[in-house]
């Protein structure tokens, strides 16, 4: 067992996961493939922070920004996550070298806050659950323009979440998105015509859900119940998350795919589209870029 905070244990699941996708994968892909191969149960990822956001998806991300710092995975700017030369030349590190990147990237920090301090006066007794506890208070504390977003999403009206699917999706280029939500209709919120081209166009239906919970399989299964024979694609929506197997039987072999839209891929469309955001440009100091210089 990894000796450290509990982040930690996610560091190699990280890296095999990348390998066994070729090297690189959009953060979807990888945090997938690392619950799967961790056997990470559905009650497990239903643990949320304070704020609302996964315990679990918050742990991968505390393990990629060390391994992006160690020199494992490459730094990226659209969401993929991608082996560096390092990861694909060497071994990967074995539990003791994990925790000296541990303690070693730490060493290379300014004594910024709560969590830098403690580690500094503790620096050959670090005391881990508590460095655990501190990263989540700071994640708590630090509501984060994606969790505040989802949190607004959550508590606006029924109708209204259908109304802003309907603008995301003609946001996207759809074409006569209508919101037919009806009780009794299989949960069908609305529909729309996507064009290819000019010569090749199909119908799409969707469904709006505003969740804080989890979608399960048989409302996937349902929903595409409710399309067939009525459009040639379906989009599940929702603020919440697909547990696992909702995601199988979302694009389970012999029965038309249906497309799923989490609560992070919705937070993506409204930065992709500019809706109800206000971007800003926030730098960091690379301090390595300046060590030849001392």
């Amino acid at each position: 067992m990894i000796k450290g905070p509990q982040f930690l244990k996610f560091f190699i699941p990280i890296l095999e996961s990348l390998k066994d996708l070729g090297g690189s994968g959009n953060s979807s892909e990888v945090i997938d493939n690392v619950i799967e191969k961790m056997k990470i149960s559905e009650d497990e990822l239903e643990v949320t922070l304070k704020n609302g956001s996964s315990r679990i998806k918050n742990q991968i991300a505390w393990a990629r920004m060390y391994l992006v710092k160690a020199g494992y995975i490459d730094s990226s700017q659209r969401g993929i996550w991608s082996l560096t030369d390092k990861s694909l030349k060497t071994e990967f590190p074995n539990d003791k070298e994990i925790h000296s990147i541990f303690k070693e990237i730490h060493r290379t920090y300014k004594k910024s806050n709560n969590i830098e301090n403690e580690i500094e006066k503790n620096e050959n007794n670090i005391n881990h659950n508590e460095i655990d506890k501190l990263i989540e208070k700071e994640i708590d504390e630090k509501e984060s323009y994606k969790e505040k977003l989802l949190r607004i999403l959550q508590n606006i009206s029924p109708n209204g979440f259908e109304r802003l699917c309907q603008r995301l999706l003609r946001e996207s280029g759809f074409q006569q998105v209508k919101v037919t939500g009806k009780s009794g209709d299989g949960g069908i919120d609305g529909e729309g015509i996507l064009e290819i081209n000019p010569l090749v166009s199909f119908k799409v239906i969707f469904q709006a859900k505003r969740y804080k919970d989890s979608v399960s399989s048989p409302q996937v299964r349902d929903f595409r119940g409710a399309m067939q024979g009525r459009a040639e694609k379906g989009i599940i929506i929702t603020t919440g998350r697909f547990t696992q197997d909702a995601k199988r039987e979302a694009f389970r072999d012999g029965v038309p795919p249906i497309e799923l839209v989490d609560g992070d891929a919705l937070v993506k469309l409204f930065e992709n589209k500019n809706l109800g955001l206000t971007p800003k440009i926030i730098y960091e100091v690379d301090e390595s870029f300046f060590e030849e210089f001392y």
